[in-house]
């Protein structure tokens, strides 16, 4: 026995044990609000990776370097976007014109990728020449293109001579991706929608942003095309999540001139504690030091307008922080003029006041002459029924090619499974490995840096189990459970237990196998993983429209460029840590067991255990001598139930719930879960 381990003993028999009772779930090991573990964990992970872009904003800011900063944002940015589509051809369509005073709206259907229809609305002024033209971009209502503030906004553009489109992101208006053959949605809505989707797309490295942004690139070269339009004089504007939307497109197309943000969430740092939908989320932008303040700063010097409401439920203080720093860029570039804040006291929305300082911004730096024409009144506000663009209201069962975003996943995913080679144990070893870098700290396992015994767990069967918590650096701690054989003989096999619904509903609802493995001689190890069990994230900050019960974390984590389920894995590794550090376990054979979230964990970790195993580990009495002594716990036996059977099972089914919770960006690009289950063998019993 270790000399660390042996004084933690002799602390622990001075404390006193816990008691429980028949029927009764144990208390806690942790003995803090646990809930709150893994969530400040990640959020003070997020603050720290963003402290270098701080400091370098605020270099780049008080110096020449602002051009070079935005450069380099432009750059990541492309880079955490992943691949977008090559050009193919629009095959754009006018479905029909609604005449109205002064200008007609035109319905528009185009092809953003074979197959994959975009409905919009165009805007035209009566009259001939050539005219500025803005695209306006839909935040999160369903009836998107036609949902009243954004209908009223293009009335009033085009009634100052703006021509002006009007484009359904996926998931809303007539573009549902998910819906049954009759049309209708097979989910709770477009926001859910954009959050499966965007769970697909990472499982392949791509991101939905990516896609959405595509739709949006593709209607601007369709506007292009439009004789009315002058291509010199090109702006864009969005609404809250049409706002990110405006963002990513000013900060990818050069073709854009000017721009205005409204109700726009200025800071990712702080407003990922409660994370968006899928539409917003870029896995990796934090790894990559972008923050969502960033891309006001790819678009300097040109023109830029902030749009806000004073009670918005936008932080109103993030935002003028962001304009500040969006400021002193475009001084820094010789342009402060370029860039201005209206601000209104109301809440989230394009608003008319809003709306009007909009058209003046854009009349002003788009050249457009003569007094502005004000709003109509009364307001109008067409139907839906009369804006739609399709036969049946959606792309789905409008066309019988349409191709859905799920289907493209789908039949990318089944290529990249044709094109994937039969690896061996040791080679997918390696290929795992990779995936998994980020989120392991170090090469080897993580070394078990404490363990933190608690009181003795005594329950009314006579079992005795030690409470402690595994500490490793860098990481958050893991409560676990220890059960010996009774008796004085030595333990001659050990089974690791990773339960999906945490330690204690093991010891109450398997207390017999417990008293099995007790008398069999096997050492029983319970442990909670992170996220699990005693530090599952509380529900109240898991919206269940976004259809997985822990989204806050795993959106944290993919935004810190660390899956969960790669950090559990680091968390097995701890655990075997442990194993490593006791003389009476650190060479026992170990059954691996795991169900739920935790099962896809065990799979990872009894791949790469062999590649842990082959590193030496000393304690102190070998220090002392000449031959240091090779402890290697090994996970002969894996034993999974539940938990996914494959990621493609993810795009087969693509409503399934709790697909982030197994997300690993690019996976189906180089393995999935039947290669696992192939490599392990007969490691793997039933």
């Amino acid at each position: 026995m270790s000399k660390l381990f042996a004084a933690l003993l002799a602390l622990l028999a001075l404390r006193a044990t816990a008691q429980t009772g028949p029927g009764k779930l144990p208390g806690p090991v942790i003995d803090w609000r646990a809930p709150t573990t893994l969530s400040t964990y990640l959020l003070q992970q997020v603050h720290a990776q963003y402290e270098p872009r701080r400091a370098e904003l605020e270099k780049a800011l008080g110096s020449a370097g602002t051009q070079a900063y935005r450069d380099s944002a432009r750059a990541r940015f492309r880079r955490v976007l992943r691949p977008l589509p090559a050009r193919t051809p629009l095959r754009a369509r006018v479905a029909g014109t609604v005449p109205q005073a002064g200008f007609r709206i035109e319905k528009i259907i185009y092809e953003s990728t074979p197959h994959h229809h975009v409905t919009a609305n165009l805007y035209v002024p009566e009259g001939a020449g050539k005219r500025p033209a803005v695209l306006l971009f839909c935040g999160h209502e369903n009836t998107s293109k036609a949902t009243p503030s954004y209908q009223q906004t293009a009335r009033l553009f085009a009634r100052n001579g703006f021509v002006v489109f009007v484009i359904d992101p996926v998931s809303q208006g007539e573009r549902m991706q998910l819906t049954d053959a009759s049309g209708k949605s097979l989910t709770r809505g477009g926001t859910t929608e954009h959050t499966l989707l965007n769970a697909q797309a990472a499982l392949l490295g791509r991101t939905l942003p990516a896609a959405q942004l595509w739709d949006n690139v593709r209607g601007l070269d369709y506007l292009l095309t439009r004789p009315e339009v002058d291509a010199a004089r090109v702006g864009c504007l969005g609404n809250s999540g049409g706002a990110t939307q405006t963002a990513y497109f000013m900060g990818y197309d050069d073709r854009v001139q000017v721009a205005a943000l409204c109700s726009y969430v200025a800071s990712g740092e702080r407003n990922l504690t409660g994370p968006a939908d899928g539409c917003v989320q870029l896995p990796g932008a934090g790894a990559a030091g972008l923050d969502i303040a960033d891309w006001p700063l790819m678009f300097a010097p040109k023109p830029l307008l902030w749009l806000t409401g004073r009670y918005d439920f936008v932080d109103q203080t993030d935002m003028e922080a962001a304009y500040a720093d969006t400021h002193r860029a475009y001084a820094a570039l010789g342009q402060p003029e370029r860039t201005t804040m209206f601000t209104y006291d109301d809440g989230h929305g394009i608003s008319a006041p809003k709306r009007v300082a909009a058209v003046a911004w854009f009349r002003q730096w788009l050249g457009v002459s003569g007094a502005p024409v004000p709003e109509e009144l009364p307001l109008v506000a067409l139907p839906e029924a009369t804006l739609r663009c399709t036969a049946t209201g959606q792309v789905n069962t409008s066309f019988k090619e349409e191709e859905t975003l799920s289907a493209t996943h789908l039949v990318a995913a089944r290529a990249l499974a044709k094109r994937r080679p039969v690896y061996s144990p040791e080679a997918l070893a390696v290929v795992v490995r990779r995936q998994l870098s980020q989120a392991l700290p170090v090469p080897t396992a993580p070394v078990t840096e404490g363990i933190d015994l608690r009181d003795t767990l005594r329950l009314p069967n006579g079992q005795a189990w030690q409470n402690m918590l595994l500490r490793s650096a860098g990481q958050p701690p893991l409560p676990a459970r220890l059960l010996l054989p009774t008796g004085a003989a030595a333990p001659t096999r050990l089974v690791l237990w990773l339960p999906d619904q945490g330690m204690a509903t093991v010891l109450c609802d398997s207390a017999a196998r417990l008293a099995a493995y007790q008398r069999q001689g096997t050492a029983v190890l319970l442990a909670d993983l992170r996220g699990l069990g005693e530090t599952t994230d509380p529900a109240a900050f898991n919206d269940p429209k976004y259809y997985n019960q822990e989204f806050r974390p795993t959106q944290l984590a993919l935004h810190l460029g660390r899956p969960l389920l790669a950090q559990r894995v680091a968390d097995v590794q701890a655990l075997l840590g442990f194993l490593r550090n006791d003389s009476r376990l650190q060479q026992l054979p170990i059954l691996l067991r795991a169900d739920g979230r935790a099962a896809l964990v065990a799979l990872h970790a009894a791949l790469l255990n062999p590649l842990v195993g082959k590193h030496s580990v000393t304690d102190a009495t070998d220090r002392a001598g000449s031959t240091p002594r090779t402890y290697a716990p090994q996970i002969e036996q894996v034993q999974v139930s539940g938990g996914p059977p494959s990621f493609l099972y993810f795009l087969e089914n693509p409503a399934a719930k709790d697909a982030y919770s197994s997300v690993l960006p690019g996976v189906l690009q180089y393995y999935d879960v039947p290669d696992l289950r192939r490599a392990l063998g007969t490691r793997l019993v039933p």
